[in-house]
């Protein structure tokens, strides 16, 4: 009976070792990502309007090293998308003194996080219209952006925080929609005008003459659309 004992509880003490050793990586992935999780939200949530503290650029590239080490560490969809979300977040930052070359390469990183994330994760709607937003800026109009911005409709039709963004990517790529995907984002823009209570982010989508045409042809059938807009419009303050 002791030797049955003393075997039970080496096995058990076997098991604890084991479990981690397994859980190490995640933890130790964890801890690194915390490192980057002030610079992620300073880029997050800074504007010129609302204020707040300008993200420095060291305190990014450092950002960007531990999330490098919390990917090698535990490399899980969560991982290559949290860093995505960083690296888009530098490169389109302006304020940043860098070299469009490097903008362009944390841009390239950004496109294979996202692809590797969204591999392990599909229903990420908010990466999806991340994609989408890099793949414009790394190519301009073509199909990848559209596949991506209708994984992004599919999988997060409604969410009101990247609205803006999906409708600037739908008028900059409106000429390499397919007939029966314009239809489908017509209706997708309807639905949109109808569930915002404040539609004056319309109008700051609308950067030239040809964006307001399409804006308007998309609500041509929608009740007092076409007034709203023109009141918005002479609302909107002079850029």
């Amino acid at each position: 009976m002791k030797s049955l004992s003393w075997l039970l509880r080496g096995m058990l003490g076997l098991g604890g070792v084991l479990l981690a050793y397994q859980a190490w990586p995640v933890a130790h992935g964890a801890w690194e990502a915390q490192k980057a999780d002030a610079v992620v939200t300073q880029l997050r949530n800074f504007s010129e309007l609302r204020g707040g503290q300008r993200a420095a650029l060291s305190d990014i590239v450092a950002g960007i090293g531990a999330l490098d080490r919390a990917a090698a560490a535990d490399p899980v969809a969560g991982r290559y998308l949290q860093r995505s979300e960083l690296v888009v977040g530098a490169a389109l930052e302006p304020a940043l003194n860098i070299t469009l070359d490097q903008r362009v390469a944390w841009l390239r990183s950004a496109e294979s996080d996202l692809v590797a994330g969204l591999g392990g994760a599909p229903a990420r709607g908010v990466a999806w219209a991340r994609l989408a937003s890099v793949r414009q800026g790394l190519q301009g109009t073509s199909r990848g952006v559209v596949e991506a911005l209708l994984m992004s409709i599919d999988t997060a039709p409604m969410l009101k925080t990247i609205l803006p963004s999906r409708m600037q990517l739908i008028l900059d790529n409106w000429v390499a929609f397919t007939p029966e995907e314009r239809e489908r984002l017509g209706a997708y823009v309807v639905t949109m005008w109808r569930l915002s209570y404040e539609r004056f982010w319309f109008v700051h989508v609308i950067r030239s003459p040809i964006d307001e045409l399409l804006v308007r042809y998309l609500l041509r059938n929608e009740a007092n659309a076409q007034e709203e807009l023109t009141d918005l419009l002479a609302r909107r303050p002079p850029k």
